[in-house]
């Protein structure tokens, strides 16, 4: 049975906000913050709704989460993210000074761990790999539904 508060709960909700982001034709991105066991933000890519490259969903979930706690630090807090963050959603990690990160697929081309963890903050703890195939298959079915479109 799965605990309420295991990484894999927290990553299907990660999950479903990746999938508003691919209803909203959107790469389907979703992030949650996760403090006290309690889910305090939300978020998925919008970059083409709002027409911001810096709209990812990592970007907006810590905004959220930062509003929420009042503070421009996560302390105690998780992100759960359904791909791996790039450069710059690493960057604002570190400066949020987050605990702790928990992402699902791998982004061979983008994303951080191209450059080491020393990206993060030295205090915070990664894991990866959790639902990694729900997360890759979603991204892989946004991709094909896009070049069939194309075709």
């Amino acid at each position: 049975m799965l605990s309420v508060y295991s990484d894999e709960h927290f990553m299907r909700e990660a999950l479903r906000e990746a999938e508003q982001a691919y209803v909203a034709g959107e790469v389907p991105v979703g992030a949650i913050v996760v403090c006290e066991n309690r889910i305090i933000a939300r978020g998925s890519n919008a970059t083409e709704q709002l027409h911001d490259v810096t709209a990812h969903a990592e970007i907006i979930a810590i905004t959220a989460a930062s509003n929420y706690l009042n503070s421009k630090y996560l302390p105690g807090c998780t992100l759960y993210v359904t791909l791996e963050p790039c450069i710059m959603c690493a960057g604002a990690l570190y400066w949020a000074q987050i605990d702790r990160i928990v992402y699902g697929a791998d982004d061979d081309k983008r994303g951080f761990m191209r450059f080491g963890k020393t990206l993060l903050h030295p205090k915070t703890k990664l894991e990866y790999g959790v639902l990694h195939q729900e997360c890759q298959d979603l991204l892989k079915q946004f991709f094909r539904d896009r070049r069939a479109d194309k075709g």
